[in-house]
């Protein structure tokens, strides 16, 4: 997941480039709410993690 939103951030980064406003700002959003989700995601993987150990 965290793949994707840095594919989303590098699309991104090359369409502001080349000047397509509306294109950068949608793939700037979804690389960002792709990011979220993997930062919750790992941060739940973790806990559990820490959690099944100290059982």
């Amino acid at each position: 997941m965290l793949h994707y939103a840095v594919v989303f951030f590098v699309i991104a980064l090359i369409a502001s480039v080349f000047g397509f406003g509306g294109i950068a700002v949608s793939a700037a959003g979804i690389a960002r709410i792709l990011f979220v989700v993997f930062a919750i995601l790992a941060v739940a993987s973790v806990v559990y993690a820490l959690v099944k150990t100290n059982e």
